[in-house]
């Protein structure tokens, strides 16, 4: 039988085979919780299109998944998938091409092998217990070191509600680092810290979802790079927000995040 990171490929490769064949394509789309926040039928296939592949060779695994009925948080014991079939749905609804379809595999809450493809893009990348590779090549984080270069990505959704932290975070982040992007995919983002095409992302959800985050965290530190939570303390599933960077300078980063977070309410 093939190994679980056999599979996690097979797995994130028919999902992003499935919502790339749909790309730009007549959707269904629903609204969840916000204007901002899409669900297309899209989604829900590419998910199951996922588990399906999961399902044939361990059937007995539990799947964490951000569409239909699957759990929702991470397992502290055995094998479990956590899923994203389309992270940065805004993006696909919209013909944009930066999003991702995301598969981690993990043992005990660790890692084990994580897969975010960008089929749009033309990009893979993968990370073992040993290393990670983007499109087959090993890549590594920036040996940047002066944070007034840094290129830095925000990956808080951005809604009306939020709009004043929004404003704070994006000043705070150009007046004290080099410039900000944002690729409206969480996942992504974080594999482009890993690859050495951003710096840092930060993003100050209270708990951020696991499909947002585990594939991307491992990514970043099997890249050489620092994940913490907004304090700087070292990120887990239950963390409150993400702190990712190359790790130079990482506190630096973390004032930055705590400067914006202890803002007086106006």
């Amino acid at each position: 039988m093939p190994s679980r990171e056999t599979i996690v490929i097979d797995a994130a490769r028919a999902g992003a085979t499935y919502a790339r064949d749909h790309f730009e394509t007549v959707l269904d789309v629903e609204r969840k919780s916000g204007k901002t926040d899409l669900v297309t039928d899209i989604d829900r296939m590419t998910q199951r299109q996922i588990v399906s592949v999961i399902n044939e060779y361990f059937p007995n695994d539990e799947i964490v998944g951000e569409e239909e009925d699957e759990r929702k948080t991470v397992p502290d014991e055995g094998y479990a998938w956590i899923i994203d079939p389309i992270d940065g749905t805004q993006n696909y609804v919209h013909g944009i091409p930066e999003w991702v379809t995301s598969v981690a595999v993990v043992h005990d809450g660790d890692p084990v092998s994580c897969v975010n493809v960008a089929p749009a893009l033309d990009e893979r990348y993968r990370s073992t217990q040993r290393r990670i590779l983007r499109d087959g090549q090993s890549i590594s984080v920036s040996d940047r070191t002066d944070v007034e270069t840094f290129l830095v990505a925000p990956t808080l959704p951005w809604q009306k509600s939020d709009s004043e932290i929004i404003g704070v975070l994006s000043q705070t982040i150009i007046e004290r680092f080099g410039e900000l992007r944002r690729t409206g995919s969480a996942q992504l983002t974080l594999s482009m810290v890993a690859s050495g095409a951003f710096d840092a992302a930060v993003t100050l959800d209270t708990v951020a979802n696991p499909w947002d985050t585990v594939a991307g965290v491992h990514h970043v530190r099997q890249a050489g790079g620092v994940v913490t939570d907004v304090e700087g303390d070292e990120w887990n599933t239950d963390s409150q927000g993400v702190v990712a960077s190359n790790g130079n300078n990482h506190d630096a980063i973390v004032e930055a995040v705590q400067t914006v977070l202890n803002q007086p309410e106006s």
